[in-house]
């Protein structure tokens, strides 16, 4: 192309010469240019994704682009089976796994993201601890479990706090995302991209309570991503995840986290239970300066889930 330019030139006269030289240029820089925007608009997300990432939790070099997995068509996660990871809580060091990366329905571990942007909002100001959250039909109505919220009436950010992280109640999820996010649709949009920017990228959220939704998936190690943030990032709030038992309008409601109490060192985080998924657990423990979170996914009963968590804390703590 450049030897047939500089022909056309030499055999012009001058001012075509002239002319054709100044076109040349101009299309040469109009070709910068474009390259120019488009490297200046990929580098903003990929710097926003490597400021906003944890540290590492190393991803296998077999997995499966996060953009593909985002997209899993309905049903593609695995019913009732089984996956596990254990990680270091300080460094995320990988200290085991199974299945890690294959992807499962959350169920109420999906509440960990409900409280994150719920803490999220506190932290920036946009609500405090005595903020009245209203209830709207919607969340009056969701099934248990629940704390019995009544449409039209109100709960307090603390309150609610409490409900998510002790009795996993859907009423309440559903409260927080339409305060939070005008509607649960909106809210979910922003639990996913959240997700991607603490390094989730196997995970989507449509709804803030687990509640079954195939569309709604995630794996063992997005979920030890999640934990690891909530207890570094939120620690002033993680006491939130130990307590054992809380009370609104005079019930007392008991954790459903049995490890509370029962196993040395545990201090959260939230279990989760659907048809679909079996049972969930994202367990954090402590023990002589040693911090690990262990996720547990497809448990076949809840006391065969708390064992398996159990030896994994033994084993690794």
């Amino acid at each position: 192309m450049h030897a047939l330019t500089t022909a056309a030139a030499t055999a012009a006269p001058r001012w075509r010469r002239a002319v054709l030289a100044l076109a040349v240029s101009l299309a040469l820089a109009g070709c910068q240019t474009a390259a120019s925007t488009s490297q200046q608009a990929a580098r903003p997300q990929a710097a926003a994704v490597q400021v906003a990432a944890l540290p590492a939790l190393p991803t296998p070099a077999a997995a499966v682009p996060g953009s593909e997995l985002a997209l899993a068509p309905q049903g593609s996660a695995l019913r009732r089976a089984h996956a596990a990871i254990v990680v270091d809580a300080a460094t995320g060091a990988v200290l085991h796994e199974e299945d890690a990366d294959s992807l499962r329905y959350p169920a109420s571990l999906t509440k960990m993201m409900t409280l994150y942007l719920l803490f999220d909002a506190l932290s920036e100001g946009r609500v405090r601890t005595d903020t009245p959250l209203v209830i709207s039909a919607k969340a009056a109505s969701q099934p248990p479990a629940r704390i019995g919220l009544k449409a039209g009436g109100n709960l307090t950010v603390s309150q609610a706090i409490q409900a998510l992280a002790v009795k996993s109640a859907n009423d309440v999820a559903i409260a927080v995302a339409e305060n939070l996010g005008g509607s649960e649709s909106a809210f979910a949009a922003q639990m996913t991209a959240k997700a991607r920017s603490l390094g989730m990228r196997h995970t989507r959220f449509v709804n803030a309570s687990g509640l079954p939704d195939p569309r709604q998936v995630t794996t063992a190690r997005d979920m030890a991503i999640l934990s690891r943030a909530l207890k570094s990032r939120h620690a002033s709030r993680a006491s939130a995840f130990t307590a054992r038992s809380f009370t609104y309008e005079g019930r007392s409601f008991q954790a459903t986290n049995n490890l509370l109490g029962r196993v040395a060192g545990v201090d959260g985080i939230k279990t989760g239970y659907i048809r679909d998924s079996g049972y969930n657990l994202a367990a954090s423990a402590h023990r002589g300066g040693r911090s690990v979170i262990a996720v547990v996914f497809g448990g076949e009963s809840e006391g065969a889930r708390d064992r398996q968590v159990t030896e994994l804390i033994e084993q690794y703590l």
